[in-house]
């Protein structure tokens, strides 16, 4: 495709990968944790009209079976499989993304979208406006509304109703990065917690994607529930990050005390 279209891509983030980021410790950087998306399913279905794809991933070592029994999923269809990534979900973007051979520029904010004749001029936060013949945006549905110039007049008024509507869960995670010689003893990789106000999701990441190594820490990452996130959406991270981690120990009681946290906020999740 790039021999008959020029693609330039913009990302107001610093890497690839929005949810499917992986964020790596400040201390070692080979110890690291997907705080997004956790695993690709793939039913029957979908595993035959995207084989091409998943043989791909496969391949280039992109994709790895999930082996391990992740405590608490929901029961599947017959034949489904799960897949997860050795290199963090993050691998699977920075993939596709050198496919396509597009030019991809990280810090670039859209701000405004004007319809210019045949073209469509587009600016960002910081830099000079630029033209192109075709805009795709990808951003969720409240980040798009909010872009001044253009997209409001282009949009009617059933539309924009239809826009304003949509509604998204939200929700935290938290990455706990550890020293190497750290172990984690729970008898499972990854559980669905039921029984908690906080929490409804845990694993050892690197147990996950079998990164488990003997000069790397482990590390682990939870994901709060979607009412949880709700009521605490406003709030400071540092507030909340303490909250989920004191909801940790009475899930895991005795955890050790990491040596670097992330918290991240998805005010969009899904």
């Amino acid at each position: 495709m790039a021999d008959r279209v020029q693609i330039v891509l913009w990302d107001k983030a610093r890497g690839a990968g929005g949810r499917m980021s992986t964020s790596r410790s400040p201390s070692n950087s080979l110890c690291t944790v997907d705080l997004g998306a956790q695993y690709i399913t793939a039913t029957p279905y979908y595993s035959k009209i995207h084989k091409s794809f998943y043989q791909e991933l496969l391949t280039h070592g992109i994709f790895k079976l999930l082996e391990a029994t992740v405590e608490g999923m929901q029961a599947m269809e017959e034949g489904t499989e799960n897949y997860v990534t050795p290199s963090g979900m993050s691998s699977i973007v920075k993939h596709y993304l050198k496919e396509s051979g597009a030019e991809v520029l990280f810090s670039h904010q859209l701000t405004h979208v004007y319809r210019r004749g045949p073209c469509w001029e587009v600016h960002r936060k910081e830099g000079s406006p630029e033209q192109f013949d075709v805009v795709v945006l990808t951003m969720p549905i409240p980040q798009i509304l909010q872009l001044q110039g253009d997209i409001g007049s282009l949009l009617s008024e059933s539309e924009r109703q239809k826009l304003e509507d949509v509604s998204y869960s939200s929700r935290y995670a938290l990455g706990l990065f550890y020293k190497a010689g750290v172990q984690i003893s729970v008898p499972w990789v990854a559980k669905y917690v039921s029984n908690n106000p906080c929490i409804r999701y845990i694993a050892t990441d690197d147990k996950k994607r079998n990164l488990v190594s003997e000069g790397v820490g482990p590390s682990v990452v939870v994901h709060t529930s979607v009412p949880f996130g709700m009521e605490h959406l406003e709030e400071a991270k540092e507030e909340v990050q303490a909250i989920i981690l004191e909801e940790l120990q009475k899930v895991m009681p005795g955890l050790r005390e990491p040596e670097n946290i992330k918290c991240q906020k998805w005010r969009y999740s899904q």
